[in-house]
């Protein structure tokens, strides 16, 4: 598929068979990592997304922007603590988070989008009350037993509303969505990109969920590329956390599996700096990640 020139030569190649089952319905796609701070695979990440829609396929997109939150950090001379992973965010921190997210990261892709004419739309899980956010408490263990840390402004979903969203799919614009959220208590919440991207599928019962990483799917030995899991299913993919699935993968085969909750047909884990992945991924059967069932 590298030989191709552009995406308009590689969708003649794809599944007419496989495209019309997603005509006219919901793919969400969670998209961060390399793809999103390297020109190139950012690039052509862009170009899937807006070619599902001239297809008749309706994507929201929901991101992250980690490396763009680290700059943003440094920038204002924050320091970072992390706790098992992560982030504690305290107040100033979480107004450079929103400010990171649903400011520079949002902005600049709505902006790529709309140069391709993909009627884009940037949102935060503020507007319209899309995501009600509720304060998250990690819990660790110790000699002792366990203890919990307060993380600051981190948050969990707890609701999520679609009418806002249905209301912009429906006039063929293409949501944009950042994962800063509101919680009950009036205070603002980042939550973890994947996650807020899983719910979010569940709620719109979309028909597929992809997610975008810095991987070529999950494998059975992250350090041997030829051990990747073609597909797998939900029940499988249960039994491998603690062993396979473990660090930065979790979160992305937790949201694969709220997706499928929703009614998803298929979940995906692809990466996002693999030429063509994500129509790859989709529209043909030598697929480029993991399609998890």
């Amino acid at each position: 598929m590298d030989n191709y020139k552009n995406i308009e030569e590689l969708e003649k190649r794809l599944s007419s068979r496989l495209m019309n089952s997603l005509k006219g319905e919901i793919v969400v796609i969670k998209y961060g990592g390399n793809a999103m701070t390297a020109s190139a695979a950012r690039t052509q990440v862009i170009r899937q997304v807006a070619a599902l829609k001239t297809l008749g396929i309706y994507p929201v997109v929901v991101h992250g922007g980690g490396p763009f939150i680290k700059s943003q950090f440094e920038l204002s001379g924050i320091e970072s603590e992390f706790v098992d992973g992560h982030r504690i965010t305290e107040r100033d921190s979480m107004e450079i988070v929103e400010q990171a997210l649903s400011g520079r990261v949002n902005g600049l892709l709505v902006n790529r989008f709309n140069r391709l004419g993909a009627g884009a739309v940037g949102l935060s899980g503020k507007d319209g009350g899309m995501v009600t956010a509720q304060k998250r408490t990690h819990t660790r263990k110790t000699e002792t037993g366990s203890e919990s840390i307060d993380l600051g402004f981190v948050g969990d979903v707890k609701s999520v509303s679609t009418d806002l969203l249905t209301l912009l799919i429906k006039n063929g614009y293409l949501p944009v969505v950042s994962p800063v959220s509101a919680g009950e208590d009036g205070e603002d919440y980042n939550i973890n990109a994947d996650m807020f991207a899983g719910h979010l599928a569940r709620a719109l019962n979309a028909k597929a969920f992809v997610a975008i990483t810095n991987v070529d799917g999950l494998m059975e030995n992250p350090g041997k590329p030829e051990t990747k899991i073609n597909v797998i299913t939900a029940g499988n993919a249960r039994s491998l956390f603690g062993t396979v699935i473990r660090g930065g993968m979790i979160p992305k085969i937790e949201a694969c599996l709220i997706a499928l909750e929703g009614g998803a047909d298929a979940a995906h884990i692809v990466n996002g700096s693999t030429k063509n992945s994500i129509l790859l991924q989709l529209f043909t059967e030598t697929k480029a990640g993991t399609t998890i069932s």
